[in-house]
């Protein structure tokens, strides 16, 4: 295990988090590597342990009326202890690997 003031880099621009934690699942300060693609969010639940709900609004295009149509993913996230994000908080996440069933992400920093 890392030593506790010991921060990874983890290969993206991103700020570091100011506390630390034990999480093995922390891409700061555990063992878990990120790759992939980064995505930018806002935190609409936390209500489960260590993960949180994160849902991202985009444009789509339709090709046939040539006009946009809005819509939305919700995405769930590891959420490490030293970041702790709540509900309504805008934050960076990145991709993993898999977690659990569903979480193939983890957040990397509050915004």
């Amino acid at each position: 295990m890392k030593t506790k003031n010991k921060v990874r880099d983890i290969g993206y621009d991103a700020k570091p988090p100011e506390s630390t934690c034990q999480d093995p699942n922390c891409p700061w300060h555990g063992v878990l590597p990120v790759r992939g693609k980064i995505l930018k969010g806002n935190v609409v639940s936390s209500k489960m342990s260590k993960t949180v709900i994160v849902e991202r609004n985009y444009l789509h295009f339709v090709p046939k009326y040539e006009r946009y149509e809005r819509r939305r993913s919700r995405i769930s996230a590891h959420n490490p202890a030293c970041i702790n994000a709540k509900k309504g908080d805008r934050v960076r996440i990145a991709e993993c690997r898999p977690l659990s069933k569903t979480k193939h992400f983890v957040v990397i920093e509050k915004m």
